[in-house]
């Protein structure tokens, strides 16, 4: 039971090898290409996660669109990870990523990485993003989620590269939001270790590139390529394995489908905007809504979705004082930029699942 089918990267399949002059994917490798450096070269670091694989794959369908005859592609995407051969298989080795083997966190540095492709638009994705995770390894958050950032924005505010950087929600609180959720001028103050580095990165990011454009997110959903993560399918796993996953009814959200945010970021690339944005879905959910939802939308009627899941409480359920009880955003400043819409539940799980 997953979101929608899987599909491209096939098993197995080796990571690049970067050729001077490097170009299209082949067998493992990237041969030369006549294409440009003018045209627009992307990056996405982090490219293979779960937002980062949907970036890379929006990515290239718009480099489709400067294809030429020469170069049926158009310009280099690359996507780079720490394990290019797990990617989620939603582009193959002809559509023209480029899945590339690279640390970019300790002990190693993005700089070398960034000289040496030479992008003119970056996507910075790459984040320890698990709250856990950064609670037990404070200093490798600290180092990833916010000096990475600092260099990557360096190299690009010297280099005249777009940048758009991904930060999220939880860099908000314990305070309320006000109706429609946290605009871009109220005051972060992060409860987790993840918010504080990423709060972090933010500051560090627009104070080296103030031409940057950091982008928060709020939970997203969606097709994760059978790897069972993200805020559908990691329920959906756990229901398919017999379990019946605890989703709180009393902590919200405003959740986007994870390929409706890759499109909305290559589109804002394309723009001249600059600072803070925050995307937001339309409605404000608890997660257990969610999951009712999700269930919904793979067919299972309302008993059989209450079935699956267990209907928690945050005080029934301590140890999760980490994350705010509403960490919902408003987006509306987005909406007046974007052509693409932000996606209500319904919506974004019925285009996740075809």
């Amino acid at each position: 039971m997953g979101m929608g089918g899987v599909y491209g990267v096939g098993d197995g399949m080796c990571p690049g090898e970067l050729v001077p002059g490097s170009g299209e994917m082949t067998m493992g490798r990237l041969l030369p290409s006549p294409y440009p450096r003018s045209m627009s070269t992307t990056l996405v670091l982090g490219g293979t996660g779960f937002l980062g694989a949907h970036v890379s794959a929006a990515a290239f369908h718009q480099a489709l669109s400067l294809a030429t005859f020469a170069d049926p592609h158009g310009p280099p995407v690359f996507a780079v990870g720490r394990a290019p051969q797990s990617a989620p298989r939603f582009c193959t080795p002809r559509d023209g990523v480029q899945y590339l083997l690279r640390d970019i966190g300790p002990p190693a540095a993005p700089e070398a990485l960034l000289d040496e492709l030479q992008p003119e638009t970056v996507f910075s994705c790459a984040a320890l993003a698990r709250v856990a995770d950064c609670a037990d390894h404070p200093e490798q958050a600290m180092r990833l989620n916010g000096d990475v950032p600092r260099e990557v924005a360096t190299w690009c505010a010297a280099h005249d590269a777009r940048l758009v950087h991904v930060s999220t929600d939880l860099v908000f609180g314990s305070a309320q939001p006000p109706a429609g959720g946290f605009t871009e001028a109220c005051e972060p103050r992060p409860l987790s270790e993840y918010g504080r580095s990423k709060l972090r990165g933010e500051e560090a990011v627009l104070m080296a590139h103030p031409e940057a454009l950091v982008v928060r997110l709020p939970l997203l959903y969606g097709n994760s390529g059978g790897r069972g993560i993200g805020a559908s399918d990691s329920v959906l796993e756990a229901v398919d394995r017999g379990e019946r996953p605890c989703l709180f009814h009393d902590e919200f959200r405003t959740p986007l489908e994870v390929s409706n945010v890759a499109d909305a970021l290559i589109e804002l690339a394309g723009t001249d905007a600059t600072g803070l944005l925050h995307l937001a879905g339309p409605e404000r959910i608890s997660r257990f809504g969610l999951g009712l939802a999700v269930l919904g939308a793979m067919g299972l009627d309302s008993d059989e979705a209450q079935g699956s899941i267990q209907r928690g409480g945050r005080l029934d359920h301590p140890g999760h004082e980490e994350r705010p009880v509403d960490a919902c955003l408003d987006g509306s400043v987005a909406r007046g930029i974007l052509e693409v819409p932000l996606l209500d539940v319904a919506t974004g799980l019925a285009q996740a699942m075809r």
